[in-house]
């Protein structure tokens, strides 16, 4: 009798995963996971030595040094990956910025820019991606990076587009889903709560933001690192092959009160 191992749907052997922000934080995290289940990793950011660091610790990597604010970064990024892997499986979008400032103080130029990166370069490079993978006739994964703040107000945090954007990313997801589904293209979001990055640095760094975060999450906590690991290779993989649409909380509890 042959036995099948449930985990093995979760092995991206083959796989060619593109992850934006990968030189800090959270993508560098989600670069160690996704190397420890086999994918051939395509790593992107602003700071080519950081990339180059993380690349060499990990067994098949590339780096590609861009600006997704840019207009043209993301045919760059798209066509880059493809000469050098021949093709794109997976599209992690983790890149993005923060700003700190009220709304009645806030530049509308800062505001605007703000959106370009966190919403309308990850639209892009879905879109790019997206039209590789129909144009081969291959099925496709792109995970989204949204937050709590894509469903909740962030408060005293004062990130009003940092907010919108991720809203738009949460909605943006679901958008794509539908238009994608029949192309075999799954789009889906994790939406973080706390976890230690050098953009929130500030927040973990004083007493007052400690309280906060321990204070208002239910599970009395920060997240620890590798706790997204489960939910980025479960909507990476054939884990969820009939899942797309849905954004994957992981907060510890933050958004179900």
């Amino acid at each position: 009798m042959t036995t099948t191992d449930p985990l093995d749907r979760f092995r991206l052997d083959g796989k060619v995963v593109l992850v934006t922000g990968a030189s800090s934080g959270l993508g560098q995290q989600f670069a160690r996971a996704l190397d420890g289940v086999g994918a051939t990793l395509v790593l992107v950011a602003r700071r080519a030595d950081r990339l180059d660091a993380l690349a060499a610790e990990l067994s098949a990597a590339s780096t590609i040094s861009a600006d997704l604010g840019r207009t043209d970064a993301a045919d760059t990024v798209i066509q880059r990956a493809v000469d050098e892997h021949g093709r794109i499986d997976v599209v992690v979008n983790n890149a993005g910025i923060s700003r700190s400032i009220t709304a009645i103080d806030d530049d509308v130029d800062e505001f605007r820019r703000e959106l370009e990166i966190d919403l309308v370069a990850p639209y892009e490079l879905a879109r790019k991606a997206a039209r590789h993978m129909i144009e081969h006739g291959r099925p496709g994964s792109i995970v989204n990076i949204g937050s709590i703040l894509g469903r909740v107000g962030g408060g005293p945090m004062r990130t009003t587009a940092y907010a919108a954007a991720k809203g738009g990313i949460h909605n943006l997801t679901r958008e794509l889903a539908s238009q994608w589904a029949r192309r075999n293209i799954r789009v889906n979001a994790i939406a973080p709560g706390w976890f230690r990055t050098e953009m929130n640095d500030d927040m973990f760094a004083s007493d007052a933001g400690q309280r906060f975060i321990t204070g208002n999450t239910p599970m009395g906590r920060a997240g620890e690192s590798g706790e997204l690991d489960g939910a980025l290779l479960f909507l990476a993989s054939d884990a969820s092959t009939y899942v797309t649409g849905h954004i994957l909380f992981v907060d510890g509890g933050w958004t179900a009160v």
